[in-house]
């Protein structure tokens, strides 16, 4: 059950202002759930969704250390807000604005599963932000993961703000 291989275009697709994609997934990223507005935009079928990892919807350009960033806080039972440019399966992208957060057990004190609702992102925060994971990329391909996230540290102390304030005044 690999992921499916599909070329990038460089076309976007917009995501209605009104509309939320919304999926969850298992502890290891495995899709149980998928809205049709998340059909629909990833150009999947649901079942072709159900049963894969979210990365299905990954597109290149994205830094591999945005994600470890992202694993790393829902792992630690704190939601995550992010903007993310994914890939749908007819090769367009498309960026959202995305809302993680862990689901509990029902005694509050187990991570189950991660939920995800995504938007329409602004795009003056796409214009800033697409920039910043140029350069992550960049820097991960040389040095990996944590020069990637070296950059994103660099940015944060030249702005005087922690990750989540950073990403909400975008």
């Amino acid at each position: 059950m690999g992921k499916i291989h599909v070329n990038p275009v460089d076309i976007e697709r917009e995501i209605p202002s009104d509309r939320f994609l919304v999926s969850k997934t298992d502890l290891k990223g495995i899709i149980k759930y998928a809205n049709t507005t998340f059909i629909e935009i990833s150009g999947y079928s649901e079942e072709e969704l159900i049963g894969k990892n979210h990365n299905i919807v990954r597109h290149p350009d994205m830094p591999r250390s945005v994600f470890k960033l992202l694993w790393d806080t829902i792992q630690r039972g704190e939601e995550f807000w992010g903007y993310v440019k994914n890939l749908a399966k007819d090769g367009y992208y498309y960026w959202v604005f995305a809302h993680v957060t862990p689901s509990f057990d029902t005694s509050g004190s187990k991570i189950i599963g991660y939920h995800s609702d995504r938007r329409k992102p602004k795009k003056e925060a796409v214009e800033v932000i697409s920039e910043i994971y140029r350069e992550m990329k960049k820097a991960e391909e040389t040095g990996g993961l944590q020069a990637g996230l070296e950059v994103l540290e660099n940015v944060l102390k030249l702005e005087g703000k922690d990750y989540a304030e950073f990403i909400f005044t975008l």
